[in-house]
Order: C-alpha cells, then structure tokens, then sequence
C-alpha cells in the first residue's frame, strides 16, 4: 500500500449511461474545497441555462473556478451547427489545457469532457496527452457518457454510471434541484 499522504494526484473517470456522472464529481468538489483544496470545474458541452451547482459554486468563488464553456447539447435536439460546437470545444481545450497546467487547482473536473471526445470535438489522443502531462500533485476527473477504452486503461479510478430507472423513460423532463 501506498502512503496515505501520497501527493499524487489521480485520474478519475465517471461514464456510463446512468445519472449521477457530474453529481458524482460536484461532490467530490465540495469534499475538496472541506480539506482546503482549489478547485476548477470547466464544462465542456453544457449550455447556458442556470444550474443549482453554478449558483451553490459562485458562494464558493475563493476556492472554485466554475466555467461553462460549453454551448449546448451537440446531438440531442441541438440549437446550433456543430461547427459552432466545435469551435467552442476548441476554446474550452484550450483553457482546460491552461488550467490543467497552471498547477494551481489541486482538483479539476473536465465535466462532459467525454462527450466531447466522443462526439468528435476534442481529439482523444489530446485528452490522452493532458493526462500524461497533467502536473503529479493534480486530480483529474473526466466526466460523461461514453469514455474512450484508452481513457479508462490510463485512469485510476473509474466508476460506471448505470440506469435502471429514470423518469425521463416515461416523458418526464429535467427537474430544478434534481437534474440541474
């Protein structure tokens, strides 16, 4: 067993089809800001609609860097061309790739990051590069629906999000406080 005190930062992957992927990762935020870390949290793919944990992280402006850089949903009903996605994924890498390497956040949560490499946005190989490089003391969590195989091989911790249940199968819509 390692040291418990090790300052090696993990790579840790939520994925699935399941909910619960980025509310794993928000906790895990608040866990970190609780022992004193900063934290970023860069969202890749979200839109600009309000969300509970944009709101509950601005109270925590000191600790947290929180960014949609997103601009909406890419194949789902989407509302603009994908080459406007694509450019906006190309501006949230490269600030994800700043903020990565600035080493000043000890935990940085790339949220949706794997709907982006999946649908075609951020190359995987760059994201593959990020971990490779990313400062030791750094905790990377990449959040979203199918994670590249080659992502959860180099990654220290995944867990896979599985539905069993969720309202929207029968219709229902997102609901405030509990899905955004």
């Amino acid at each position: 067993m390692r040291d418990r005190r090790e300052k090696r930062g993990w790579v840790i992957v939520y994925t699935g089809d399941g909910k619960g992927k980025s509310t794993a990762a928000f906790g895990m935020a608040i866990r970190a800001v609780g022992h004193g870390w900063k934290v970023a949290i860069l969202q890749f793919v979200k839109g600009s609609w309000p969300t509970g944990e944009e709101k509950a992280f601005a109270h925590l402006s000191e600790r947290v860097l929180f960014k949609k850089l997103g601009i909406g949903f890419v194949t789902w009903n989407p509302k603009r061309p994908y080459e406007e996605h694509l450019e906006a994924a190309k501006r949230a890498w490269e600030e994800a790739k700043n903020v990565v390497s600035s080493n000043v956040y000890r935990l940085v949560i790339l949220d949706e990051i794997n709907n982006a490499t999946r649908f075609g946005l951020i190359p995987v190989e760059e994201v593959l590069s990020l971990i490779d490089t990313k400062p030791k003391e750094v905790n990377l969590v990449l959040t979203g629906r199918g994670a590249d195989e080659r992502i959860i091989q180099k990654a220290d911790l995944v867990t896979e999000m599985k539905n069993v249940k969720h309202p929207f199968d029968k219709g229902e819509w997102a609901r405030v406080g509990i899905d955004y």
